[in-house]
């Protein structure tokens, strides 16, 4: 049996451009099945639509009757009535009860970026009702996740009545209890998962606990914060609050902050999170937010803003100030009035940025070695737990993300300290649940705490049960991580040429975004173009050159490619032709455009004729 007859057993759809086994060992398959291919051509008949964008469109779930409002999403459309969130109801009230009296408000975020846009979200809305909140985001060294009792107790005795905590709280049940004890009312606003016991509080808005039936799990934070606020307007509305002279704010005009953290926490661009970001990178093109703005220079942003700016240049940034600098820095440059103030925050979270590249490098290439000698020359087990004396807390996320893209396995990063505890982050693979498993590690003892998303968890542990956890992962994920690593298909979206990858070309893609986590980039195959140029640049990168056969050229890259699979096909087939597959993006230089190809595998044409199905 013939490698493409194997792979139709179980898949109709043959590989694309005959691509069986690609550099990165992927099977290439169109992304569109029959149909989806029909529904395709219904775009293109009905909307007059260019064939490759109702090829991104069908290949994204797109029904005949919502293309149009698919390629303009609005918020007002897809905006829910918040009170369908349990305990919206009794939260918005709370909240507008206090605007109305006067009190004193306590806010207490994550020290990420989807907890720093959640706290400056919200305390820009409450500064418009004439409010000054306090802001408490924890040191990530000295208090870790989440509220603790210390901090609680200073903000009672500096006179809060009230605390809300935004993208935390969820888990911390003693620390809100001793808020309680205290007199103060507690609001939690936060997606997390829950855990076996939740905390006593007035309300605890969260769509992922177990009797909320809103629908609205895919929420980041500070998403959630924007539902809140809707309520909160409307009740401060029908009170008679707002005037002439105290205008009600206009939260669409706010998105920017929604869609820097919503991106930033990697939140499925679906639904209401799609139209959020879309209308928030368009405030972002305004720039006429000082903090915002500030940031997108001091990261060198030529052009508009896109979705991958926020999670590669913008958030990072405001991610350094919590890994590494001070913790509030990001709220602070986010609702900072005074340009030249803004403009010194945010070049210092740039300095911090830098300074966090450097220790993650280090970080990574230990963690690297030590993840392969553990894998071995037979490449065996489903997890990877790594862990080290002299790790900075505050990049082991980062390490774990490194590594799951590289071994295509969920892997923890544990950084561990004097006193012989571990602090880890864990990231994981499509498919794979690592909050469930958390927490079950942490129920049957063997984590101190811990707790997070599908995809992402933090942990603390004894030292001494390093091992143990490590076996306990790797029984409770094995089963997953097989199904999950079983799926090595690369889906492509559809064939074209170096002569057609315009800046036109690109901008005809883009209407189908923002691009990101649940609405994936559009995945363009060249097929049989001849490399004729590869070099090393920056840390590990490859700008190389294709050129068609008739004579058109196309500048790429390809990304952390030096020394893995993808960077050695390259590099040892100069001057062949290749089936490449990649990104399109457009780069602005000196006021002109030209595309980019974003490098993502390569392979070797059959010397047959290949197959586009």
């Amino acid at each position: 049996m013939t490698a493409s007859a194997a792979f139709s057993a179980f898949d109709d759809r043959l590989p694309f451009l005959g691509v069986a086994r690609s550099a990165t060992g992927k099977i290439w398959r169109d992304r569109l099945d029959a149909r989806a291919t029909a529904r395709a051509l219904a775009f293109t008949q009905r909307h007059q639509l260019p064939e490759m964008l109702a090829r991104v469109l069908a290949g994204r779930g797109v029904e005949l009757d919502t293309v149009m409002d698919f390629l303009d999403p609005t918020v007002r459309k897809l905006m829910p009535d918040p009170f369908t969130v349990t305990d919206m109801e009794v939260a918005a009230r709370r909240i507008s009860d206090a605007v109305t009296r006067g009190e004193r408000i306590a806010i207490f975020g994550d020290y990420d970026v989807d907890g720093a846009t959640s706290a400056a979200l919200l305390t820009w809305h409450l500064r418009h009702t004439g409010l000054d909140p306090l802001i408490h985001i924890p040191d990530r060294l000295f208090e870790g996740y989440g509220p603790n009792v210390e901090a609680v107790r200073a903000l009672a005795a500096k006179g809060a009545t009230l605390l809300i905590t935004v993208d935390c709280g969820t888990t911390s049940v003693e620390p809100l209890a001793e808020a309680k004890r205290l007199g103060l009312s507690v609001l939690v606003i936060d997606h997390h998962q829950c855990g076996d016991e939740l905390p006593v509080v007035d309300a605890l808005v969260n769509p992922n606990r177990p009797d909320d039936l809103s629908g609205l799990g895919h929420l980041a934070a500070v998403g959630l914060v924007f539902v809140t606020l809707v309520a909160v307007n409307r009740e401060l509305r029908q009170c008679g609050f707002w005037t002439d002279e105290r205008p009600e704010p206009d939260l669409l005009g706010a998105l920017h902050h929604v869609a820097l953290g919503t991106v930033a926490d990697v939140a499925p661009l679906t639904g209401l999170n799609r139209a959020l970001v879309a209308k928030g990178l368009i405030a972002l093109r305004r720039r006429d937010h000082v903090g915002h703005t500030a940031l997108m220079d001091v990261s060198r942003l030529s052009g508009p803003p896109e979705a991958w700016h926020l999670g590669f240049l913008l958030g990072p940034r405001i991610n350094a100030g919590g890994r590494i600098g001070r913790a509030d820095l990001g709220v602070r440059l986010l609702l900072e009035a005074d340009p030249t103030e803004a403009a010194r925050i945010a070049a210092e979270l740039d300095r911090l940025n830098g300074e966090r590249r450097l220790i993650e490098q280090a970080a990574e290439a230990q963690a690297e070695a030590e993840a392969l000698a553990a894998l071995g020359l037979e490449d065996k087990g489903s997890v990877i737990v790594t862990a080290s004396e002299g790790w900075h807390p505050g990049v082991v996320g980062l390490v774990a993300s490194r590594l799951k893209d590289k071994f295509a396995r969920p892997v923890f990063a544990v950084a561990l300290e004097p006193g012989g505890t571990g602090t880890g982050s864990g990231r994981s693979i499509a498919g794979v649940d690592l909050g469930k498993a958390v927490r079950q590690a942490v129920h049957d003892g063997v984590l101190i705490k811990g707790g997070g998303h599908a995809m992402a968890a933090g942990v603390t542990l004894r030292k001494e049960r390093l091992a143990e956890f490590r076996a306990y992962m790797e029984s409770a994920l094995a089963d997953s991580v097989a199904k999950s690593r079983h799926a090595n298909d690369l889906f492509v979206d559809g064939a074209a040429t170096a002569r057609a990858l315009t800046p036109e070309f690109v901008r005809t893609l883009e209407r189908a975004g923002p691009f990101g986590s649940g609405n994936p980039e559009p995945l363009i195959a060249l097929p049989s173009h001849q490399l004729v140029h590869a070099e090393e640049i920056g840390q590990a990168h490859l700008r190389v050159r294709f050129k068609a056969g008739d004579g058109a050229l196309v500048n790429g890259v390809a990304f952390r490619a030096v020394g893995q699979p993808l960077g050695r096909a390259l590099v040892e087939n100069r001057g062949q032709n290749l089936h490449v597959a990649g990104f399109l993006a457009i780069d602005r230089w000196q006021g002109t455009e030209r595309v980019q190809f974003r490098i993502s595998d390569v392979a070797v044409p059959d010397p047959g004729p290949a197959l586009i199905r």
